[in-house]
């Protein structure tokens, strides 16, 4: 079995994702995959998230991300990997 790695990306997904709920949708996913850090919305109308956790989970949120909730229509997802710093315990939305 692969040994398992932390890391961090920085996310920004494009499309009809303000004023549907999305960024609700990317706590509970993150709850759902055990991935740590936030989510905002910009005011180009994308939303972009900064997360940390195992690399597996962070791909399995990634692909709910392109899914997205009902309401919304995903255009782009373009992630950015980075080194994980542990700077988060939890995950939480920015206002």
């Amino acid at each position: 079995m692969a040994e398992r790695e932390n890391v961090g990306a920085d996310i920004h997904v494009a499309g009809l994702v303000q004023g549907v709920g999305y960024r609700y949708f990317t706590e509970r996913a993150a709850l759902r995959n055990g991935v740590v850090g936030w989510s905002k919305n910009l005011p180009d109308g994308r939303v972009m998230l900064d997360v940390e956790g195992d690399k597996v989970a962070i791909e399995s949120f990634i692909r709910e991300l392109e899914a997205g909730p009902s309401l919304a229509r995903v255009d782009r997802v373009d992630v950015s990997w980075k080194q994980f710093r542990g700077r988060y315990d939890k995950f939480f939305i920015k206002f």
